[in-house]
């Protein structure tokens, strides 16, 4: 029997001071959890010795005489004279273990990473309140595979898994992977907020239907931003009959079916839209004809990687369509040439983010163009941009908004061309990865840019060991990637 408090409450038991605290298990199924020294738990608290014994009245002490004169008695704590004295206030409430003060929690889990708090959910019931607040998850997006959708019973059926942990956090958005028709409507029936609370949903490498497809957008009635990539088994069909106009935001890649029929369903049906990616290696220029005014007026980002039939007649539809981009990539659009890029120059000038990479096509004068016209570009990406010289980075010396450049790759980029970067103050991020002709000693010139904040060299030959010390005590707030 534990011994009496102060207050005739029994005491606490003593924690183990082996620093490791045994959890019972959680009624959730996910077994017992451990806390050991060095997490955010609570600090084990030795025993305390019991209260000193107050001898009985008779055998105290007698109280000086001064107390007597004018303090209080000092049995019945009654003024003796002068005056009266404040009540002595009574014992502080009992305030909750550090370990599971919920205000100080709520400040601790912000500086662990989602994996880490997905650990830290299962120590015990008062962390999982506190982490399963939907502001610890904004922008996450889980990712669920197929045999994870299932548990196996006993007698060896399959049970849809609970998902009510993912509602109480609050996800907008979800990542399905290899994933059927039949898996897909459990999800919507198993899923308490699927069919409002839902915003996003990316299918990948699945055997979604047209049948699938057109379930999935008419349940699930809050989706505005959909990705299909690796799907092969759903049409250009498919996508008239399934298309919302609420949809503003549409990703498909790699889908073997996708052609131009494919850009007529989304531009007759998604008068909404705000940014298209597509990847589909069998789309052609007239396709980049069907955008209509409807999506001139909303549609700010298009990305068209490795559309191989994309050409300069491509270009032009597109730049026509659509003049309010602020974004577009050509990646991989290797038909695209110089011409090209001074249709975009001249006709796109509120382009903020501009990426031509792996366009082997273009050459020096292309920098030129988006040099004179494009002002307002703060990010261009040239990646394996091979033809691209010293004489195209001169140009982009006087781009004074530009913050993000990528030259992946640019066998041609020598060390005087790093000169002509020097001078631009505006730089934040600066790619040279694989640029065979760089040496130790042009790259050390960099340490003029002050304000850069990542740069990476990253099978970058003329990057030794002494220059990345270098950089480390003359660029101390960049992050230099080796």
């Amino acid at each position: 029997m534990s011994s009496p408090g102060v207050d005739g409450d029994p005491k606490p038991p003593c924690l183990p001071r082996n620093g490791l605290v045994k959890l019972p298990g959680q009624p959730n199924g996910l077994g017992a959890a451990s806390i050991t020294k060095g997490t955010p738990a609570a600090k084990n608290r030795p025993c305390q010795p019991p209260p000193p014994t107050l001898p009985p009245p008779s055998l105290a002490a007698p109280p000086p005489r001064a107390a007597l004169a004018g303090g209080l008695c000092p049995q019945a704590g009654l003024p003796l004279g002068g005056p009266a004295l404040a009540p002595v206030p009574g014992p502080p409430a009992e305030r909750p273990p550090l370990a599971t003060d919920e205000k100080i929690l709520n400040g601790l889990f912000w500086y662990f990473s989602a994996c880490e708090k997905c650990v830290l959910a299962q120590v015990c019931k008062a962390w999982r309140r506190v982490l399963y607040q939907p502001k610890f998850w904004a922008g996450l997006t889980p990712v669920l595979h197929a045999k994870e959708l299932y548990t196996v019973l006993p007698g060896g059926e399959k049970e849809f898994v609970n998902l009510q942990g993912f509602a109480a956090r609050g996800f907008e958005g979800f990542c399905l992977v290899g994933v059927s028709d039949l898996d897909i409507c459990e999800f919507i029936d198993n899923y308490a907020l699927s069919k409002k609370g839902v915003k996003a949903m990316s299918l990948k490498r699945s055997t979604i239907t047209d049948a699938g497809l057109e379930v999935m957008l008419e349940q699930m009635q809050g989706v505005v931003r959909l990705e299909l990539s690796g799907c092969n088994d759903f049409t250009e069909a498919g996508l008239w009959s399934s298309l919302s106009a609420r949809i503003t935001s549409l990703s498909v890649s790699d889908c073997i079916n996708v052609a131009d029929d494919a850009i007529a369903a989304i531009s007759q049906l998604l008068p909404n839209l705000a940014e298209l990616s597509l990847q589909a290696y069998h789309v052609t220029d007239t396709a980049l004809a069907y955008f209509t005014a409807r999506q001139g007026h909303s549609t700010h980002t298009l990305r068209l990687l490795s559309c191989w039939e994309i050409t300069n007649h491509g270009v032009v539809n597109v730049v026509h369509s659509l003049p309010n981009l602020t974004a577009l990539s050509l990646s991989g659009c290797s038909k695209v040439t110089d011409d090209g890029v001074e249709l975009v120059a001249e006709n796109l000038r509120k382009l903020r983010s501009l990426d031509l990479s792996w366009c082997p096509r273009i050459t020096d004068m292309a920098l030129e163009y988006v040099a004179c016209d494009l002002h307002r570009l703060e990010e261009l990406v040239l990646d394996r941009c091979v033809r691209i010289t010293d004489t195209g980075l001169s140009y982009l010396s006087t781009m004074s908004s530009l913050r993000s450049l990528y030259l992946r790759w640019c066998c041609q980029v020598q060390d005087f061309g790093l000169k002509h970067l020097l001078a631009m103050r505006s730089l934040r991020l600066l790619s040279l990865a694989g640029c065979p002709l760089l040496t130790a000693t042009g790259l050390s010139g960099l340490v003029q840019l002050q304000d850069l904040e990542e740069l990476e060299l990253t099978n970058c030959p003329g990057a030794t060991p002494e220059l990345f010390k270098y950089f480390s005590q003359h660029l101390p707030r960049c992050l230099v990637v080796e």
